[in-house]
Parts: C-alpha cells; structure tokens; sequence
C-alpha cells in the first residue's frame, strides 16, 4: 500500500514541524503549509489523504483551507485544529465536511487515533468511488438517459469513439449535455484511470487562460513565488475537455494549436519544453466550421481538434425521451425522506409540447421548480402552470418554413430572459446556465443593449 500523504497547515514553525516530526515517525509523509494560499498551491498540483489545518491564520483561514480541498478532492478529509473553540465553529466546520474538530493543547495519542479513523475513512471513500467507477465504465452510456432512435445512436457512437484516442468535436446546443457526453467518452476510454480535467473557454481572460492552462515558472511574474502546473500538464495520460472552444481567443488557439501539434508545452516564464499526452475533447454551440471559414476560429486548430464530430441532439429533437428525462429530475431532487412524485400522463404531455431554449438544463430548473408547487405523489398540469402556461420563453412552433436561425432564437431568449431580471446580468447568467463573463460576451455578440449601461 503506498505511502499515506498528509498536509499540515498552521501559521506557527512550531507547532506545524512538531506535528511533521509525529506523523513521519508514524510512516506518513507529512507536507507542510505555513498558510492557506500554500496550502491551495499544493491542492491545486497534488492528492493528498488527509489536511490537518489551524482554523485562524493570516489571509485564507482553515474554513477556506477545507471548503477548498473538499472541492478539489472530495475524497480527502480534513481535520481542523484550533485554540479558540466553540461550538459554532465546530459545527460550521463539520457542516462543511470537516472530519473532526480538535481543540487545543491536544493529546498526541488522541490525534493519532483521529489521524488514523480519518485515513481509514479516506481509504473506504475512495475503494467505495473505484467499485462505483467500475462498475460505471461497464455500463458508461446509462447515465445518457432516453430511448429515442437519436440517444441510442449517440450512445453507439460514444461507445465507437471512447476507444479510438482521437480528438473529439462536440456539438450541440446549450444545455444539451455536452460535458456529459464528454465525460462518458473519457469513463470508457483507456484514459479512464486518470482524473477527467475541465476547462470552460468562456469564463476566463485571455491572461487567465494562459496561466490556468499552461502554468508558470518561479518569478515568472509578480506573486509567482513557486512553480505551478497548468491544467494541461496536471491531465497528462487523461483527457482535456474545452467547454465553448469557440470562445478561446484567437492569440490562445495559436498557442492551443502548438500544443496539439508538437505534443509539449511551455510553462510561462519557462524556457525547457514538456512533453504531454493528452486527449482533447473540445464542445461548443456554435457551427466551428462556419466560423472558421469566416476567421473568427483557426482554420488549423479546427482541423485538428475535428478529428471525430459528434452531434448532440436538442430536446426538441427528442421530445419522447422529456417523461423519462423529467422524472428522473423528480427522483433526482426530491428531499431524501420523501417519494418522488411521478408524472400524470397530462402533465407529460404539457411538458412534451413546450419548446426549451435552454434543452435539457431548462428542463431540470423547470421539475425543481415543479418540486416546489407540488407535495403529493402526482405532478399534474396545474403544477407547470409558473412554468408552461405564462412562461414568456415559450416558443410556439410554427408551420412556416422561414424558421429564425439558432442564432436569432438565442437572441430573443437572452433578451426576453434579461427583461424578466431588469437587467440583471448575474441572475439572467443563472437561469441561462452560463456564466456572467459568457452573457457578456453575448451581449456584446449580438449588440444587445448592456442594462448596466
């Protein structure tokens, strides 16, 4: 069994090499913060098993230390360690998934045993979440819930696609389940046993991209105190997913384009070349052909990422599979002390005649919704009334054959949208399920009025 790792957080020289000195006589490998900003560096570029954190330092306090490290890994746990207790900040703790609260001046062999339930916990968690992987990569495309001809031609083809190591364009409007698409390849793929690394294109700068993909160098710039790994060297053997690849800047696709065609990277502030191999699976809502051809995409980077296209079908386009997909969101939300409520045959049909901009994102903030209005065991029509009958996204299909382009369609959802919030940017970006810095930028796209202006 390898070697147990276990990062030390404590503002104090003391207190944190006494503690390192215990836990390597003990056989672990201790890793030592002097705050919670060094304490994320090490997260950000390394697994650990277990984080022993102060709870009241400079800047990042230990409350930040866990919130963070149970996002990055949920898998590890935290102890917090304090010599101001109380019962609040003990709860807070726990609340957030704090494994144990020791107070100060603690026994050693007290936190040795805490050390060693935690390690042990950590150890089921994660024998727990391999089972589960396993048994999930046999079975993979049965999280693409639905049973119309176009869901089980796209399961056939990710079944195709997992196995072939290429690069993967897909696409398909918002909300449709891209990344879900893209995850499924990568559980079936011989990249499975590595961690599936995401990257949204459109919610960083162009400088953010930069660092968050490629990493720096000591001294690179100012606050570069210590060598950090970019998100492409962190999924070497895995693979990379591009969320709206068609919102990279073009300086940054010059740069992604070198990537893929020399196979290494260059840190910032770098001189030495790194190998990598990765796999990229790169998803968008825009046709990358149309804009590469008009150059607002590279025609290079293009060709290389579009490999293999896979098209993701709107609800629209499977309007059978909404009763499935719904009470799955019914089962998926419902309080745990209560059955989920199913769908009159009514209500079914209500749904299946409604027009989703926002596909199967929509559909799932519609059944929350729906959760909320109703507590029986059946949903009826007049559970979708908020939603289906005064809804102002509504969108009436029409017999005319002068369809508006997807485009225009999305236009006229984020304007109707923006005038239901007054203008609100960060609330229309929730609904829309996309972030502020992207409502932005399609604002600015379609020459939208700005409500803040």
């Amino acid at each position: 069994m390898k070697t147990r790792k276990i990062l030390i957080v404590d503002d104090e020289p003391i207190a944190r090499d006494n503690l390192a000195h215990i836990l390597k006589k003990d056989g672990y490998v201790p890793l030592l913060a002097e705050n919670g900003e060094q304490a994320l560096d090490i997260l950000r570029q390394e697994e650990v098993d277990l984080v022993l954190t102060d709870l009241r330092m400079k800047g990042l306090d230990g409350m930040a230390v866990l919130s963070e490290a149970k996002n990055l890994w949920p898998s590890t746990e935290v102890v917090v360690i304090t010599g101001y207790a109380s019962v609040d900040t003990a709860v807070a703790a726990m609340r957030q998934g704090a494994y144990h609260y020791v107070s100060k001046p603690f026994k050693i062999e007290e936190l040795r045993a805490i050390v060693e339930k935690a390690l042990e916990k950590n150890l089921l968690r994660k024998e727990i979440h391999a089972l589960r992987e396993r048994v999930y990569s046999q079975t993979g495309t049965s999280r693409i819930i639905g049973q119309s001809p176009k869901i089980q031609a796209l399961r056939e083809t990710i079944n195709q696609v997992a196995q072939l190591d290429c690069n993967v364009v897909i696409q398909g409007e918002t909300g449709t389940g891209k990344e879900l698409v893209a995850r499924t390849i990568h559980d079936l793929s011989p990249r499975s046993e590595k961690r599936f690394v995401a990257f949204n294109c459109g919610a960083f700068t162009e400088e953010l991209i930069t660092s968050e993909l490629f990493g720096h160098e000591r001294g690179a710039f100012t606050g570069a105190n210590k060598i950090k790994k970019g998100l492409l060297e962190m999924a070497e053997r895995s693979t990379v997913f591009f969320d709206e690849i068609g919102e990279l800047p073009l300086s940054m696709q010059v740069k992604l384009l070198r990537v893929l065609q020399e196979r290494t990277l260059l840190r910032v502030g770098g001189t030495e070349e790194i190998p990598i191999d990765i796999r990229v699976v790169a998803a968008t809502n825009k046709d990358l052909r149309k804009e590469a051809e008009e150059g607002a995409f590279r025609t290079d980077l293009f060709y290389r990422l579009d490999v293999l296209t896979i098209n993701v079908p709107s609800l629209s386009e499977r309007r059978e599979d909404i009763p499935l997909l719904a009470n799955h969101f019914l089962s998926k939300h419902s309080r745990p002390e209560r059955v989920a409520p199913r769908l009159s045959l009514e209500a079914a049909q209500r749904l299946m005649s409604y027009e989703y901009p926002g596909n199967i994102r929509e559909l799932e903030n519609i059944v929350q919704r729906i959760l909320i209005h109703c507590d029986g065991e059946v949903v009826e029509p007049h559970h979708l009334m908020d939603d289906l009958h005064t809804s102002s996204a509504v969108v009436v299909r029409d017999t005319r054959q002068n369809w508006p382009s997807l485009n225009e369609h999305e236009k006229r959802y984020i304007l109707e949208v923006l005038d239901e919030v007054e203008g609100n940017k960060s609330s229309a970006a929730k609904i829309l399920g996309i972030d502020r810095v992207s409502l932005w930028r399609k604002i600015k796209r379609y020459g939208l009025e700005d409500p803040d202006a």
